[in-house]
């Protein structure tokens, strides 16, 4: 495929600086850019490259003001970052293929509805009593268990397993390997030290525009739901335990777990390998850091938190104790050093 500079500026509605004729015919990193190319910059980070690189045009900002002289032609856009996505966007349209029909072998029960213009791969699976929207694409080997309703516009990738009774609303995309609904981690424990298994009587229900990553876990609710607020992200390999809520337009990074009845705001951001210890309720617009472990509720919205070591719990706690008046501790000592 190739468009003129000049007709990617109008889709973006964008300003173009430069020769708008050239052609580009591929996405490229701007420290690799290439004759045909476009690529874009919105961290200033790169900008060194921006004057380097090959590429036929870069997707800037509109108040971005270049210090050197350039080879590339200039596409501004209100936001460089979003103007880059919309265009992976349209491409992604354009080159992904559309999928129709039923392949064989592909077993869905007679009791089960499926949509218009929707697609079954070989070797999908659907049980009883399973509704599903129009436009939906089950990919091979999927796996839907009795009583699992899909809204419309969903994509259920390869080898994702949604068991009985999940809600996916619509306009979701669950990646390969995920699962949807497996059983909660609930045991008891018995008096001779073996634990006795709780059943999982709830089930997993995604709102709207939900993303869930390649080999992602989201577990039942022992009773009611595990709930996924419209809009969440989650990467690939987290764990999201029974009973959990997650407000909207939350975003978790890969290897983060969040433990059985957390409450996890609106807008929040769980960095990679963040954990959340069960029965916290988190207040919306929350950071989360990487490798962060979060132990107490927190209640005021806009946090940002940072930082875990692991060691003996009754040090951790002796030491927590003093770690976090650390600040007021030396400026006191400040104060102490001054009168001397």
């Amino acid at each position: 495929m190739e468009f003129t500079i000049n007709q990617i500026a109008q889709l973006l509605n964008g300003r173009v600086e430069g020769d708008g004729s050239h052609k580009i015919s591929r996405l490229d990193k701007i420290q690799e850019g290439k004759p045909g190319g476009i690529s874009f910059l919105s961290n200033l980070k790169y900008e060194p490259y921006l004057y380097t690189t090959q590429c036929s045009a870069v997707i800037v900002s509109q108040d971005f003001k270049p210090s050197k002289p350039l080879i590339s032609t200039l596409i501004r856009v209100d936001d460089a970052y979003l103007g880059f996505t919309q265009l992976l966007e349209s491409v992604e349209k354009l080159s992904k293929p559309q999928y129709r029909g039923v392949e064989s072998p592909a077993y869905m029960h007679e009791s089960s509805r499926m949509g218009i213009d929707g697609y079954r791969g070989a070797f999908s699976y659907i049980d009883k009593n399973c509704q599903i929207g129009d436009r939906v694409q089950i990919h091979p080997h999927a796996y839907l268990g009795e009583g699992v309703s899909i809204g419309n516009d969903c994509i259920i990738h390869a080898g994702v397993k949604i068991m009985r009774r999940s809600r996916i609303g619509n306009h979701c995309e669950i990646h390969p390997g995920a699962v949807i609904g497996s059983d909660g981690f609930g045991f008891a424990p018995q008096p001779d030290g073996q634990y006795k298994n709780i059943p999982q009587l709830g089930n997993v229900w995604l709102e709207d525009h939900v993303s869930v990553g390649a080999n992602t876990t989201i577990d039942c609710a022992t009773m009611g739901s595990t709930h996924i607020g419209k809009g969440v992200k989650i990467d690939n390999l987290v764990q999201i335990a029974h009973n959990v809520r997650i407000g909207e337009n939350t975003v978790i990074a890969s290897q983060s777990g969040v433990s059985g009845s957390a409450e996890i705001g609106k807008n929040c951001i769980l960095a990679g390998k963040s954990s959340i210890v069960g029965h916290l309720k988190i207040a919306d617009n929350t950071t989360v850091g990487g490798n962060t472990a979060i132990m107490k509720s927190i209640s005021t919205p806009g946090e940002t938190l940072l930082g875990y070591i692991g060691m003996d719990i009754k040090d951790f706690l002796k030491s927590y104790a003093v770690f976090k008046k650390l600040p007021d501790l030396q400026n006191k000592l400040k104060e102490l050093e001054k009168k001397q």
